[in-house]
């Protein structure tokens, strides 16, 4: 017998089952991630609909890349590059005849200038039409 008369007895111990983990497959954590996506406000609501936490289905969103909210800070990545041919010369015919002169580059553009073209301006016009 127990001689501390505070203590209280267990007479019967009972283990509770609160459910197995759920395990989601890849294909449904998209999927579920997708359906958060599609409106605004929607990650409470696709959660509750799932019974998952919404902590839970922000992980997901990140780990899939999606962002969560606009105020993230841009993760650094990878940006495919692709090569692209030089472009062609730059030609250039002057007629002395009219005292103007065309430059053509391929077919991107033609600018024709008269004589007095002021150089430092031409420059930057062909710089710029260049770049785009």
């Amino acid at each position: 017998m127990d001689s501390n008369k505070c203590s209280a007895q267990v007479g019967r111990f009972e283990v509770v089952e609160t459910g197995r983990r759920r395990r989601w497959t890849e294909d449904e954590k998209l999927k579920i991630v997708l359906e958060s996506l599609q409106a605004p406000r929607a990650v409470s609501s696709t959660a509750r609909r799932y019974g998952i936490s919404r902590s839970l289905l922000l992980t997901w969103r990140r780990s899939f890349g999606a962002r969560a909210s606009g105020d993230e800070e841009p993760r650094p990545g990878f940006v495919p590059a692709m090569v692209m041919p030089d472009p062609p010369p730059v030609q250039s015919t002057a007629t002395s005849a009219s005292g103007r002169m065309e430059i053509v580059s391929g077919k991107a553009y033609r600018v024709i200038v008269d004589a007095g073209v002021d150089m430092t301006a031409l420059s930057r016009v062909l710089d710029l039409l260049e770049r785009r």
